[in-house]
């Protein structure tokens, strides 16, 4: 797997994430050098839906995207419907597409893309019920274990974690895209 030692990385999330979609990026992210940072709408800690916590770094109103190199959205319904309602959330999220950062996103997270209005034109996936949400968005979505466009790499479940974070630790390590655009 690629190196990013001294990058940093933004796990953006709140409660109810998927426990696995937070740990496993996470490890595979300081595993390879990176400094990973959790980011939230909460002060204290989150819990995810199957009971791990982890303490929150950064509270997302207090966050700049120009400090981390990327942006990783882990999934989880209840995690992802509060963000998209979140407007600190949705504005930091935009920011990483705008500045051309790579940004990685899972299951349901991709739900806060579509209210950041920056997945029209794109190829993503996701899980499944949230196909018709994207194409709606003007997405192309497709069933595949991981996708990247520009970028933006996306995943549809903790079954694909590998593949996931393996093109994660890629586009952290290429740096910006100039096509990833909000």
């Amino acid at each position: 797997m690629a190196r990013i030692d001294g990058k940093r990385i933004a796990f953006l999330l709140t409660d109810g994430f998927e426990d696995s979609e937070l740990t496993s990026p996470w490890r595979a992210a300081t595993e390879a050098g990176a400094r990973a940072t959790l980011v939230s709408p909460r002060a204290g800690e989150v819990t995810g839906k199957n009971g791990h916590t982890q303490s929150v770094d950064t509270a997302v109103g207090n966050a700049q995207a120009d400090e981390f190199d990327a942006l990783v959205l882990p999934g989880g319904v209840v995690n992802a419907d509060h963000l998209r309602m979140d407007d600190h959330a949705v504005a930091f999220t935009k920011t990483f597409f705008e500045q051309h950062k790579p940004v990685a996103v899972i299951c349901h997270g991709a739900w806060i893309l579509i209210e950041a209005d920056v997945v029209r034109d794109r190829t993503i996936t996701s899980y499944p019920s949230l196909a018709t949400d994207l194409r709606n968005a003007g997405a192309d979505w497709v069933d595949e274990e991981v996708v990247v466009d520009a970028g933006l790499v996306s995943s549809r479940t903790p079954d694909d974690l590998p593949a996931f974070n393996a093109k994660l630790l890629e586009e952290v390590a290429e740096g910006t895209h100039a096509a990833q655009t909000a």
